[in-house]
C-alpha cells in the first residue's frame, strides 16, 4: 500500500525539494535540481488515488474532478509543510509535492544582499521577484516578510495559491488568504484588500492582466506590494508586465510602473561548489531616476547597461552576481556558465 507520509519522510531525508508520484511509474525526487528515483516500486493510478484520500478534503476532490488539477498545501507535523499539485495525465493521476521549510527563512540565512532589507522597508511601491519555477522566489519574499515582521509594526496581507510559509505575528499583524479557500481569485482578493487597511500586500503570483493591474494600482495608492512573475531577467520582467496590457493601455501602464516600481529581483539557483545544496544568484534592478525614465520611454533594451553601471545604487546583472559567487569560491565556473546570460564572459 502506498504511504505518502513515508515517501515524504524518505524524500526529506535525502534533502529533496520535490517528490513526484505518477501512475505507472516509480516515485522520483528532485535533489539540488536533479531528478532521481526514490525507490523502484511502481504505483498504479488506483494506488495513488487511494493514498490521496488521506490528505485531500471534499472541496479539493470536487475541484480536482471539475478542473482535472488541484493545488493545495498540507503539513506533516514534525517534518515539513508541502505545496501539492494533483493532475491528470495519459496514464492516470500525477502528484507533485514541493517541500516548504517549517521555519520561515531570514534574509541573513539566505545570505541575501543588504539592499533587500531596504526594499522591504519602503513605505510604498512595487517589488517584483522573478525567475523560473523552483528558483526560490517564494523563499526570498518570505524572508522579506520575516524582516518586516521583526522590525516594523505593519499590517501585512498575503494572497497565495496555496499558502506556503505560515507566519507567526511578531511586531506585525499578518493575515494570510488562500485563493480557492478564502478568496475566489487573486484579483478578487486584491480588490477586497483595498478595504482591509493593509500596509503591505504580498501577491503570490501576478498571473493575469487584472491581477497585475490591481497590484500596480495598490502600489500607486500608498501600499508596499510584493509580487512574483515567472520571467527570466529584470528587463524581461518589465517587458512581460507591459506586454500583458492591450496596445491602447501600454503608455499609461509604462507611466504607472515608472512611478511605482521600487525594484525587480530576478534570481536563479546554482549548485554549490562544496555539494551542500544550492545558492541563489540575484539580478537586481532598482527604481532609480534613470530606470524610471527608461520604463516611461519604453527603452527596455537599455536597462541591462544601466544595471551594469548602477552598482552605487545596489544594482547588478545576473552575470555580475554569478562572477561574485565564483570569486568567493561558492560555485564553479561550469555552473556559472550554465546559468549566465552571456556564458562567454566566464
Amino acid at each position: 500500500m502506498l504511504d505518502i507520509v513515508q515517501l515524504l519522510t524518505a524524500s526529506s531525508a535525502q534533502r529533496a525539494s520535490d517528490l513526484h508520484l505518477s501512475a505507472g511509474l516509480a516515485p522520483m525526487i528532485r535533489v539540488d535540481g536533479e531528478l532521481k528515483h526514490l525507490d523502484l516500486v511502481v504505483h498504479t493510478h488506483e494506488d495513488i488515488m487511494a493514498a490521496l484520500q488521506g490528505i485531500m478534503s471534499e472541496a479539493q476532490w470536487a475541484s480536482f474532478a471539475q478542473a482535472m488539477a488541484c493545488d493545495f498545501s498540507f503539513e506533516i507535523v514534525g517534518l515539513s509543510r508541502f505545496r501539492v499539485n494533483v493532475f491528470q495525465h495519459m496514464r492516470g493521476v500525477g502528484v507533485a509535492f514541493r517541500a516548504i521549510a517549517h521555519s520561515v527563512p531570514t534574509l541573513q540565512g539566505l545570505s541575501a544582499p543588504a539592499i533587500f532589507a531596504e526594499f522591504a522597508s519602503r513605505p510604498r511601491g512595487l517589488v517584483i521577484v522573478s525567475g523560473p519555477t523552483g528558483s526560490g522566489k517564494s523563499t526570498t519574499l518570505a524572508a522579506m516578510v520575516d524582516y518586516l515582521n521583526r522590525n516594523a509594526a505593519k499590517h501585512i496581507l498575503t494572497i497565495e495559491d496555496p499558502v506556503e510559509f505560515v507566519y507567526e505575528s511578531h511586531t506585525c499583524l499578518i493575515n494570510q488568504r488562500e485563493v480557492g479557500v478564502h478568496a475566489q481569485s487573486f484579483s478578487d482578493a486584491l480588490r477586497s484588500a483595498m478595504r482591509e487597511d493593509p500596509n503591505v500586500i504580498l501577491v503570490g503570483e501576478m498571473r493575469d492582466l487584472e491581477t497585475i493591474r490591481l497590484a500596480i494600482t495598490a502600489a500607486e495608492t500608498g501600499h508596499l506590494v510584493f509580487g512574483t512573475l515567472h520571467t527570466s531577467g529584470a528587463a524581461k520582467t518589465i517587458d512581460r508586465i507591459i506586454d500583458v496590457f492591450p496596445a491602447q493601455e501600454k503608455e499609461m501602464v509604462r507611466s504607472m510602473l515608472s512611478e511605482s516600481l521600487n525594484a525587480v529581483i530576478s534570481q536563479v539557483l546554482c549548485k554549490r561548489k562544496d555539494g551542500q545544496g544550492r545558492i541563489a544568484a540575484y539580478e537586481i534592478m532598482v527604481g532609480t531616476a534613470a530606470i524610471r525614465n527608461l520604463i516611461r520611454e519604453g527603452k527596455v533594451a537599455q536597462m541591462y547597461s544601466a544595471m551594469q553601471t548602477g552598482s552605487a545604487s545596489g544594482m547588478k546583472t545576473l552575470d555580475q552576481s554569478l562572477s561574485e559567487l565564483v570569486q568567493q569560491g561558492l560555485i564553479d565556473v561550469a555552473q556559472a556558465k550554465a546559468k549566465a546570460q552571456f556564458p562567454n564572459h566566464f
